[in-house]
């Protein structure tokens, strides 16, 4: 599965990437917690690359190892709890994201002050 270098992705573009329509996508953000899209301000989902890994994962034990929406959950709580990983809301800050960019530039740049001593 390739996903295209976007940031985010309407109902529409995640429905093609996955394969999964999206009547289906709407009743897995029901049933999954883990799978909420955001939202703009007009109420319209914007997918994120992860999002659409999440939706891979449901996929792949909904219709190929043939778990119900039920143990789906579990499996997925499961998995989790195996492999935490730490949330970051601020990956889907503009500004924040704009902030670590100009603090790596300054670390480089004083990395290579260094190099030069």
């Amino acid at each position: 599965m390739h996903i295209p270098g976007k940031k985010y992705f309407t109902i529409k573009e995640t429905s093609a990437i996955t394969k999964v329509h999206a009547h289906v996508l709407r009743y897995w953000e029901k049933e999954f917690q883990l799978l909420k899209p955001v939202r703009r301000e007009s109420g319209q989902r914007r997918y994120t690359a992860s999002h659409i890994h999440m939706i891979e994962q449901i996929k792949d034990l909904l219709y190929r190892k043939k778990f119900t929406i039920a143990g789906a959950k579990k499996e997925i709580v499961k998995a989790k709890k195996l492999n935490p990983q730490i949330e970051l809301p601020m990956a889907q800050n503009p500004a924040a994201i704009e902030m670590l960019k100009k603090v790596k530039s300054d670390l480089k740049t004083i990395f290579k002050m260094l190099a030069k001593d």
